[in-house]
């Protein structure tokens, strides 16, 4: 049973904010829900929401979560917490005092980040929980319409979520249009000046395929379908726009999440080592920060390594050693000016490659391994040979470089109406079950035969999906 009363929270928020504001701390007001397990694992399967359109999947995660929980598998996380204006936070009802006061403080670290970093700029935090209802409330109506109904509803659905990813990652940079397109097709086929034209032959101009779809490789899949496939329905096109439009609220979180898991773990401990705990509460927070941060053996605590990097960053900056000071200078700005700086302009592969340093890989002990022959063996580790290689592989699997990048290469290819697009091959081989099954669903959505360009075993290859179904072509 819970050690605290309603006024308890009330009254140890008051403190915690008094700390944020002291700390600096820029945050959107917060609110609070508690929240029983059940209630918990709602939020989960709906990523946070208190609104959601309704879908299968959702459903499954449910009952998976619930299984997982139920059995002692898995546990619950401490609070979740979604980017909005103002910001919502769900407490486990059954925590102790001292685990919401110091989720509590976590909440505030996520809140001054969802604010301040740049890549949640787009997301609209203002609008956040109703854009969402506005979203669940189309899908409803489509459901219950008998033109449409569930079924057809959940198969475009099911489609566009497995293409949900494949969008633009930088939302930062702002898509061009197309008479943007144009126009710099145009500028980019004029002669350049040329101060020896007298003695060379004059350039020709070659008209740019002005009329070609895309005029530029497009990442908006599930957009481009949208605007290029006639044979959509309006609820159609509309539900793909609801699909990607929540993709890329997501998107931020998913390029963030060691630089905000890390930030919001570094603020609570400042926050909560400033609030002179009684001797109790004292000890029960350090397991219980401990148990939050420490490292996870065979993979990457997000908790764990931003941590440790905002650590590293505010000590560099406040107390560097003579060796530092050699190497890179003395610093320029305070600690915390540092700390706030990075927070603003860095998502987690820049502040990867900027911040996590070869000492303090090595002190964190970091190492590549691959699988052979059925057993891991260890690649490379961060000595002076090595962490190079060990930092590189560590970005590469963070955020959404995880996912293979697909852009529209043309929507006419062969004078067929086939929708031609191109992998852009990392090194990494597409999983052929994948990406079938995502050929089959892109398919399902353009409603004629889709092939993919790819790199297979050191060979181009093109990967095909028509009512035929699945094939693939080699390429010289």
């Amino acid at each position: 049973m819970a050690n605290y009363e309603l006024q308890d929270l009330i009254d140890w928020d008051a403190r915690i904010r008094d700390k944020v504001e002291e700390f600096g701390l820029d945050c959107y007001p917060q609110e609070f829900e508690i929240c029983d397990h059940s209630g918990m694992l709602g939020y989960m399967a709906y990523s946070g929401m208190p609104s959601h359109y309704p879908h299968w999947s959702y459903g499954k995660s449910y009952e998976k979560l619930k299984t997982l929980y139920d059995h002692g598998v898995s546990g619950l996380p401490y609070e979740m917490v979604i980017n909005a204006n103002p910001a919502i936070a769900y407490l486990m009802r059954d925590n102790t005092l001292l685990l919401q006061i110091l989720t509590m403080a976590h909440v505030y670290g996520h809140n001054d980040f969802f604010k301040n970093n740049f890549t949640y700029r787009t997301t609209r935090a203002d609008l956040t929980v109703e854009t969402f209802k506005a979203h669940a409330l189309r899908v409803r109506r489509y459901t219950e319409d008998p033109s449409i109904g569930v079924d057809l509803v959940e198969r475009v659905l099911d489609a566009a979520h497995a293409l949900s990813w494949q969008c633009r990652r930088n939302l930062a940079i702002r898509k061009l249009s197309r008479d943007e397109q144009v126009a710099r097709a145009i500028e980019a086929a004029q002669p350049r000046s040329d101060p020896f034209k007298k003695i060379h032959r004059p350039q020709e101009f070659r008209e740019p395929e002005v009329h070609r779809v895309p005029l530029e490789p497009d990442e908006d899949l599930l957009l481009f379908i949208r605007d290029y496939n006639p044979f959509l329905a309006e609820w159609e096109k509309d539900l793909l726009t609801i699909v990607d439009e929540e993709a890329k609220y997501f998107i931020p979180m998913m390029e963030t999440k060691i630089m905000n898991e890390g930030w919001a773990s570094y603020w609570h401990k400042k926050i909560v080592e400033s609030l002179n705990l009684e001797q109790g509460l004292h000890l029960e927070f350090i397991v219980r920060h401990n148990q939050v941060i420490r490292p996870i053996p065979g993979q990457i605590n997000p908790y764990h390594l931003g941590f440790r990097i905002w650590e590293d960053l505010y000590r560099r900056y406040t107390d560097p050693t003579p060796e530092e000071i050699k190497r890179d200078g003395a610093p320029n700005k305070s600690g915390r000016e540092k700390l706030f700086e990075a927070r603003e302009v860095e998502r987690d592969t820049s502040f990867i490659r900027r911040y996590l340093t070869e000492d303090l890989m090595r002190e964190m002990d970091l190492f590549d391994y691959q699988a052979r022959g059925g057993d891991l063996v260890v690649n490379k580790v961060s000595d002076p040979d090595g962490w190079r290689d060990v930092k590189e592989t560590l970005i590469r699997n963070i955020g959404t470089n995880a996912i293979p990048v697909i852009k529209v290469e043309d929507a006419d290819f062969g004078h067929n109406h086939t929708l031609y697009l191109k992998h852009y091959h990392d090194g990494r081989d597409l999983h052929l079950e994948y990406a079938e099954k995502t050929l089959a669903y892109l398919q399902r959505l353009w409603g004629r035969e889709c092939v993919l360009e790819t790199i297979l075993q050191g060979k181009r290859s093109q990967l095909c999906y028509n009512e035929r179904g699945f094939s693939i072509r080699a390429l010289k």
